[in-house]
């Protein structure tokens, strides 16, 4: 990993890369989605302030729980732009997420605590699904699976 002196106040897209273990693609990806920016030097190549490494940083773990682009990028926006952020700046916007999380860990806990149901299924067709059907909300309605049969 390069080592970038102290006095360096912007990377190019090859520093900030190897120093977030982002791909220059994926870097690219993020400011064209508007969660990172650069400035344009005469030659038309981008430069990236220092804090963009904690911004880059921030991202790569919020998609690593799941949080959606468009949620990271409103999070974002509420960053101070002329200060890196701070401990502080990071907890209040995780925070937010917290609840949404939660949310997710049942879910995935349900599936855990179920797939074995759907084994002999494949279809998830059953009178009542424990995956597409939770507590069989539908069951009155109709035999089946009606969630995957009106996503279609």
């Amino acid at each position: 990993m390069p080592h970038i002196p102290e006095k360096i106040h912007e990377l190019t897209v090859g520093q900030l890369a190897a120093r977030s273990g982002a791909a220059v693609s994926a870097l690219h990806f993020y400011e064209a989605k508007g969660l990172i920016t650069s400035r344009r030097t005469g030659g038309n190549q981008r430069r990236f302030s220092r804090d963009t490494l904690r911004r880059v940083a921030f991202i790569r773990a919020a998609q690593r729980v799941g949080i959606p682009l468009a949620t990271i990028r409103s999070a974002l926006a509420e960053l101070p732009e002329e200060r890196t952020p701070t401990r502080e700046d990071w907890a209040r916007l995780s925070e937010a997420w917290r609840s949404e999380l939660d949310e997710r860990i049942t879910q995935l806990n349900r599936l855990r605590d179920h797939l074995t149901d759907c084994i002999g299924c494949g279809c998830l067709s059953l009178d009542t699904c424990v995956l597409s059907n939770p507590d069989d909300k539908f069951g009155e309605q109709r035999a089946g699976s009606r969630l995957m049969a009106e996503g279609r």
